[in-house]
């Protein structure tokens, strides 16, 4: 009977351990299957895939790897070993039909039937936000110290506001000013 007791104390104090961790992480397994789901087709194709993988249990094996495991990994480590979230839109305008992916690195801008791709992205080392496409990178803004940006403008020339209403309203009186001028 002691040994049966000893053991099961054990367990119960190796399940606290791990159960009691606070250990609430960001889930990245089951985000990534669902993320997948939503990119599969249209609402009612969403709609059925997501219904077959509960059924086979797709989302509660992810849940459950993500709380047991990947979650606790991330506790400690301050890493999930699965990256980042991907989630897919889909856009349909009078220009057709987009596809935006964003990740942790920005976004990516497909139109449907096109092998092009528009991205804004984000450089962390640089803390900046450019736009990439057909082969171009082309500046839009860096952020300087906590509360202001430098503004890339399409004429060469820069600008630094202040990362608040009035930087912005600045920043639009300059650029309305320069379309104005350049209507004329």
């Amino acid at each position: 009977m002691t040994k049966k007791f000893s053991l099961m104390a054990m367990v119960a104090m190796m399940s606290a351990t791990l159960l009691f961790t606070s250990c609430f992480g960001s889930f990245n397994l089951t985000r990534k299957v669902y993320g997948w789901n939503q990119s599969v087709g249209d609402k009612w194709v969403n709609e059925l895939v997501f219904v077959v993988l509960s059924i086979v249990p797709v989302y509660e094996v992810a849940g459950i790897i993500d709380v047991f495991v990947l979650n606790l990994i991330e506790f400690w480590t301050d890493e999930n070993p699965v990256e980042a979230d991907v989630k897919v839109q889909k856009i349909s305008t009078d220009k057709g039909e987009f596809t935006i992916t964003t990740d942790a690195n920005g976004h990516k801008i497909r139109k449907a039937g096109s092998d092009e791709i528009v991205e804004f992205r984000f450089d962390r080392d640089e803390n900046a936000w450019s736009l990439e496409a057909m082969g171009q990178r082309l500046p839009l803004l860096q952020f300087v110290g906590d509360n202001q940006a430098k503004v890339f403008l399409a004429d060469g020339s820069t600008m630094t506001v202040s990362a608040d209403k009035a930087g912005v309203t600045a920043l639009q009186q300059v650029i309305n000013h320069r379309a104005y001028f350049a209507a004329k």
